[in-house]
Formats: structure tokens, sequence, C-alpha cells
């Protein structure tokens, strides 16, 4: 299954969530690959791997490369990944003078998901709504959302919500689905509070439970390539991302039952994105 880390706001803990989440997958013995859409890197550096020029899914999408000539191996047992680098910038531009423009990275993972060796591919996308976020949304079987406990990650909510729902009527991805929102950098506030609440009455049971801390151990991890579920298992924080894990896989163990007894049926039902306020 890939599934899409997606917000087109930036520094609302995607990337943290993308490479603990891998790594909290991998605990309970599922193989992972992580693909680095962010030009940026940082899921990359996060894994223990050095970014490095030519080595990222920017060959398979412009130069009809092989994506597994790409995997490389990472500090944690049965996660792999796909680099990102700086040239990945370039990529947009060149998608965008393509006829099928949005479908550049489904073409190039089918490959990969075919092959059977992964469990889960967990993409992180960039913090933009341009071509690479929505090539990841096309390709994807799923999104999950990071949302800040914040004010205004709110409005960041609707929009990534809204478009899912474009992915969906356009044809795009008719059967992307909202795997979760995951509510994170939550501090002990009246205002945190107050939006959490706030999510949680508006999306309902599209919300996880569990909740992440801020964590200043957070920030630490990345500089020593090791995800914070290695770095500092017993930290809140890493406590917390090893729930989400499990919530995430209780979440596709309810799911498929569901959709065997329905048909394929089973998806979170979303509200008008946009109107929750605190």
């Amino acid at each position: 299954m890939i599934v899409a880390v997606a917000n087109q706001k930036g520094g609302v803990g995607k990337t943290t969530t993308v490479v603990n989440l891998a790594a909290a997958l991998a605990a309970r013995r599922k193989t992972v690959l992580v693909v680095d859409l962010d030009p940026q890197a940082n899921a990359t550096s996060g894994l223990g791997v050095e970014p490095k020029e030519g080595v990222s899914l920017y060959g398979a999408l412009l130069d009809a490369a092989n994506t597994a000539d790409f995997i490389v191996g990472t500090t944690v047992e049965h996660v792999n990944l796909v680099p990102a680098e700086v040239n990945l910038a370039g990529v947009e531009i060149e998608l965008a003078r393509r006829a099928d423009h949005l479908h550049g990275v489904a073409d190039v993972l089918k490959p990969v998901v075919d092959s059977r060796v992964f469990d889960y591919v967990l993409v992180d996308c960039p913090p933009s709504l341009g071509i690479l976020m929505s090539n990841a949304l096309a390709a994807a079987d799923a999104v999950l959302v990071p949302m800040q406990c914040e004010y205004y990650a709110m409005e960041g909510l609707s929009v990534i919500l809204q478009l899912v729902e474009r992915m969906r009527a356009t044809g795009a991805n008719p059967s992307l689905r909202v795997e979760g929102i995951a509510m994170t950098m939550y501090s002990r506030t009246r205002l945190a509070d107050e939006v959490v609440a706030q999510v949680r009455e508006h999306y309902a049971d599209a919300v996880y439970k569990t909740v992440i801390p801020r964590s200043v151990r957070a920030g630490e991890a990345p500089s020593y390539g090791i995800p914070l579920v290695a770095y500092a298992p017993n930290t809140p924080v890493a406590q917390a991302y090893f729930a989400l894990a499990g919530e995430f896989l209780a979440r596709e163990k309810a799911r498929a039952a569901a959709a065997k007894a329905a048909d394929g049926k089973g998806d979170f039902p979303l509200p008008s994105p946009g109107t929750a306020r605190v």
C-alpha cells in the first residue's frame, strides 16, 4: 500500500512522522520503503543516508531508469529508501510539459509495488501544492495528514483535504482515501486542547486517537541519522509514534475486513472542509 504523508504547510512534523512511523512499523516486522520526494531531503538524512546527486526518483521520472536502482538501505532494519536530492526541484518543470503530468510517480513506483517486496510505501511529500505532491497523491492508495496542534494549521488541513477531493472528482485518483489525520507537536496548552477538540469534532474517526507531543529529542535524532523511536525509544514522543503505528495497522486490518464485507467500501466520510473554527 502506498501512503502519501502530505501537508502543504511546512513545520507540522511531516518528515518526522514519515521517518518514525516507518521505523515503528519495521519494529513490528513490516517491510517499509520510504520515498523522499522533498528536494530538501530531510527524510533521507533522517534515515542516515547522505543525499547524492543522481540518487533519487529524478532518474526514474526523467531518464526512464529503474526505480529499484535507486533504493538504498538505511540505519533501520526493514526500512529502505529512495533518497531525495536538490535536483528533484527541477522535476516539476519537466513533468509539467507532459500530457499525463500527474501520473509520473505512479508509473515509476508500479514495478516496485508489483514486486510485493514491501508491505508499505511511505511517500514524504514536499510542503507545497505543486506537481510533485499531486503526483504523490495520484500514486497513493491513501493519504496521511500530519497536523500541528495550532490554529493556523486548521486552514492547511482544509486545503489538503480539498485537494484529496479534487483528485477523486477529476478522476486523477478516484480511489484515493484519507488514511487519517495525525495531531502532532502537541503541548499542554488550552489552545492546543481546543484545536484537537475541534478537529476531532469536525473530522471524527478520521483523526487518530494518538496525539504526538512536542519534544526537544525529536530535533536531536535527525543529526545522528536515526529515527527518534530508535534514538530515544522510551521518551513520550517515541512511545506516541509506536502507538500511532499500532493504530495505523489496526485501521488497515479493520478496513480490509470492512472492504471484504462491503465490496471495497471503508473510507472515512469527510464533511465539507473549511468549516471548522477554533
